[in-house]
C-alpha cells in the first residue's frame, strides 16, 4: 500500500508534468489531465499488466486514452514508468520533430497502443483489441494455461459519448460480452461549449446499461480506492465495464476548474502557479519530479521485466504441452506468414461470361482461409452481397468466440474502427466490407489506419453505377478518387477474377498499412492475359505498334480492351494498360513507369466510371461520370454515361 503523501505527490505529479508541458508550448488541454490523475494513476499502478522496457510483449495489457487531446496525460505516465520517452520530449510537446503530438500516435511514440483525438475512435477500436483478446483466448487457451489474458482499459470522454462510432461499437460489445473491456469515463460534465447540460443530458448509465454492459458509478473521482474497487468489481463480470468517475475538469487550478476555460487553453503562468499553490505544489522549477515519486514509478520496470518473464516461461510450458498450437502461435505473433500461403490463391481460366470481382473474392477468402488461420473478418450486414463468409467455421459470438466469421450489423463506422483495433493487436488478419458508397460512413477511420499504419484490409463491393437499378444514393462517384487521396492507403480495383486474387495476395503482404479493395456486382471477363497487380498498371496487350493508350481499373478493363480491338481492325495502332492501383504504380521505379506508359505517346484516354479527377496526372483526356448516377440496369446506365465501345472509339479518334 502506498502511503498517501506519496500517493499524493505521485497523482500531482502526473497533473503539473501535463499543466507545464501545455504551458511550455503554449497549446493542449490541461482540463483532462489534471481532473482524470487520478483515475490514470489507479489504472497505471496498481492495475496495468505492462512492461515499459518492452512496448510489445504481446501478453500486456492496453490502455487507450480515446480523449487524446489530453495527451500530456500519457506522455508523462510513459516518461514516469520508463518509456523510451525522455523528458525532454515533454518539455517539446506539440513542436517540430518531437515524438509528443497534441494527440497520441501508434507507431510514433514508444507505449502508445493506438492513435486517438478524432472523438470516438479510441472507444471504438479498443472494441476491437477486445475482439481480437477474445478470438486469440478461444483459439489458443488452454486450461491452466491462458497466455492469451489481456485486458483493454480506457479513459473515455463526454465527447466519446457523444459521438456516433461509439454508439455502434458500444452496442456491438455489448452484444458480444466482452467482459475483457474495462472503461473509465471522465465524466466532468463539460465540454467546449460549456455544461453538457447544453446537449448530452441522457442518463449515460442507463443507456449503457441496456447495451448489455456492467455499470458502476464512482462519485469521487479522485478517490482512489473506490476506483480501485470498480476496477476490481469490472473484472470479475463477463460483460464490458463502463465505470463513470465523477471528475472535475482542470482540478485544482482556483479560477478555472469546473469550466469550459479549463478544456483547451493553456492555464496561462499566473492560474498555472495558483493552481500549484492551491495543491501544495512548488511553482519551480517547471516540470519538476521528485526523486521518491520517480523511484514509486519506475518499480514498473522490475515488475515489467518481471510479468513478461514468467509469461515467458509460461508460454514455453505451453509450447511443451501443445506444440503445434505453440509453433502456430509463436508464427503469428512474429507476424510471419506461413510458408507457401501464396500456393492456395487460386487462378481462373479465361471466360468472356466471367464473374463479379465480388464474387471472386468470396472465392479467394476461402481459397486461402485454410492456410491463414489468422484471416478472419465479415460485413456490415452484407455477407452475402459483400461475399464475405467463410465456409466451415461459425460465427464470433460470446458462445462461440473461436468463429472466424463476423456480423458488425449495420455500423460501417465501428467496424471500419473495430478492424483497426484488430489489426493492431496482433495475431489475426481481419477484413471488414460493405457498399462502396458507405466508405463514406467509415472514413475517420480509414484515414486513421492509414496514418497509423494499421494493416486493416476493407472491402467495398458494388464499386460503381453498375450496381443499377438502386440508384445514386447507392452508386458511388467520387469515392474511388476520395479514397486515393489519403496517404498511406493503397486502394486496388482489380479487373477481373485473376485480378482480385492477386490484389488479396498485395492485402495479405501488405502489413505496413491498409489496403481497399474495390469490387464488382456486376459480372466481368476473365482475362487471358497473367494479372500484375503488384506493379499497380501493366500492358495488358499491345495491338500493333502503339500510337495511343487506352488505360482503366476495374470493370471497364474489358471495355477498353473490345474498344482497342475495334480500332485495331480499323488499323490503328493500339495499348491496353489495366491500371489496378495508382499508389503501387507509384512506387515503381521511373524505367518500369515509362515501360508502361512511354513518354512518346501521349495520346493517351482513361476510362474509369468513377469522378476523373487525378486521372490527368496520367492520362491526357477521361471517360468518366462527374455527375450523380440514375435507377436504370446497368447496362443502360454505362451505355447513356459514356461507357459503350463506340464511344470509347470515338474519343480515342479524337485525340
Amino acid at each position: 500500500m502506498t502511503n498517501p503523501e506519496l500517493q499524493s505527490k505521485a497523482i500531482n505529479t502526473l497533473r503539473f508534468l501535463s499543466a507545464d508541458g501545455v504551458q511550455k508550448a503554449n497549446s493542449g488541454h490541461p482540463g483532462l489531465p489534471m481532473g482524470a490523475a487520478v483515475m490514470a494513476y489507479t489504472v497505471w499502478t496498481r492495475h496495468l499488466r505492462h512492461n515499459p522496457r518492452n512496448p510489445k510483449w504481446m501478453g500486456r495489457d492496453r490502455f487507450i486514452l480515446s480523449g487524446g487531446h489530453g495527451s500530456m496525460l500519457l506522455y508523462s505516465l510513459l516518461h514516469l514508468t520508463g518509456y523510451d520517452l525522455p523528458l525532454e520530449q515533454l518539455q517539446s510537446f506539440r513542436q517540430w520533430g518531437s515524438i509528443t503530438p497534441g494527440h497520441p500516435e501508434y507507431g510514433l511514440t514508444p507505449g502508445v497502443e493506438l492513435t486517438t483525438g478524432p472523438l470516438g475512435q479510441g472507444l471504438s477500436s479498443g472494441v476491437g483489441m477486445a475482439i481480437a483478446a477474445t478470438h486469440l483466448a478461444a483459439t489458443f487457451n488452454k486450461p491452466g494455461h491462458e497466455l492469451i489474458d489481456s485486458y483493454i482499459y480506457a479513459i473515455v470522454t463526454d465527447g466519446d459519448l457523444m459521438e456516433g462510432v461509439a454508439s455502434e461499437a458500444a452496442s456491438l460489445a455489448g452484444h458480444l460480452s466482452l467482459g475483457r473491456l474495462i472503461y473509465l469515463y471522465d465524466d466532468n460534465k463539460i465540454s467546449i461549449d460549456g455544461s453538457t447540460d447544453l446537449a448530452f443530458t441522457e442518463d449515460r448509465a442507463k443507456r449503457f446499461e441496456a447495451y448489455g454492459w456492467h455499470i458502476q458509478r464512482v462519485e469521487d473521482g479522485n478517490d482512489v480506492e473506490a476506483i480501485d474497487m470498480a476496477i476490481k468489481a469490472a473484472k470479475t463480470d463477463p460483460r464490458p465495464s463502463l465505470i463513470l468517475c465523477r471528475t472535475t475538469i482542470g482540478y485544482g487550478a482556483p479560477n478555472r476548474q469546473g469550466t469550459q476555460k479549463a478544456h483547451g487553453e493553456p492555464l496561462g503562468d499566473e492560474e498555472l502557479n495558483a493552481a500549484k499553490d492551491n495543491l501544495g505544489w512548488p511553482k519551480e522549477p517547471r516540470f519538476f519530479i521528485p526523486e521518491d515519486v520517480l523511484g514509486f514509478y519506475r518499480k514498473a520496470v522490475d515488475r515489467g521485466r518481471e510479468l513478461e518473464a514468467d509469461w515467458k516461461l509460461r508460454r514455453e510450458a505451453y509450447a511443451r504441452l501443445f506444440p503445434d498450437l505453440g509453433a502456430e502461435l509463436t508464427r503469428r505473433l512474429s507476424g510471419k506468414l506461413p510458408d507457401g500461403w501464396e500456393a492456395a490463391i487460386p487462378t481462373f481460366p479465361a471466360d468472356p461470361k466471367g464473374m463479379a470481382t465480388r464474387a471472386a473474392s468470396g472465392k479467394v477468402i476461402n481459397a486461402i482461409a485454410a492456410k491463414l488461420p489468422e484471416l478472419l473478418g465479415g460485413s456490415a450486414d452484407l455477407a452475402p452481397s459483400n461475399n464475405t463468409k467463410i465456409d466451415g467455421t461459425p460465427a464470433f459470438q460470446k458462445d462461440t468466440p473461436a468463429g472466424r466469421n463476423f456480423h458488425f450489423g449495420v455500423r460501417e463506422h465501428a467496424m471500419g474502427s473495430i478492424l483497426n483495433g484488430m489489426s493492431v493487436f496482433g495475431g489475426l488478419i481481419p477484413y471488414g466490407a460493405t457498399f462502396l458508397v458507405f466508405a463514406d460512413y467509415m472514413r475517420p477511420a480509414v484515414r486513421l489506419a492509414a496514418l497509423s499504419h494499421y494493416p486493416s484490409i476493407f472491402i467495398f463491393t458494388h464499386d460503381s453505377v453498375g450496381l443499377g437499378e438502386d440508384g445514386p444514393t447507392h452508386q458511388p462517384i467520387e469515392h474511388l478518387v476520395s479514397l486515393r487521396l489519403i496517404p498511406n492507403l493503397v486502394v486496388l480495383r482489380p479487373a477481373d477474377a485473376n485480378e482480385t486474387a492477386q490484389a488479396w495476395k498485395v492485402a495479405i503482404s501488405r502489413r505496413d498499412g491498409p489496403t481497399v479493395l474495390a469490387l464488382t456486382r456486376q459480372n466481368v471477363p476473365t482475362l487471358e492475359t497473367p494479372a500484375l497487380v503488384e506493379k499497380g498498371a501493366y500492358v495488358l496487350k499491345d495491338f500493333g505498334d502503339p500510337e495511343v493508350i487506352l488505360m482503366a481499373s476495374g470493370s471497364e478493363v474489358s471495355l477498353i480492351l473490345e474498344a482497342a480491338q475495334k480500332l485495331a481492325d480499323e488499323g490503328r495502332g493500339v495499348r491496353v494498360v489495366s491500371f489496378p492501383s495508382w499508389e503501387l504504380f507509384e512506387k515503381q521505379d521511373q524505367a518500369y513507369r515509362e515501360s508502361v506508359l512511354p513518354k512518346n505517346i501521349q495520346k493517351r484516354l482513361a476510362v474509369e466510371a468513377g469522378a476523373t479527377l487525378g486521372w490527368e496526372r496520367y492520362a491526357t483526356s477521361v471517360i468518366g461520370i462527374d455527375r450523380y448516377g440514375a435507377s436504370a440496369p446497368a447496362k443502360i446506365i454505362f451505355e447513356k454515361l459514356g461507357f459503350s465501345v463506340e464511344n470509347v472509339v470515338a474519343k480515342a479518334k479524337e485525340l
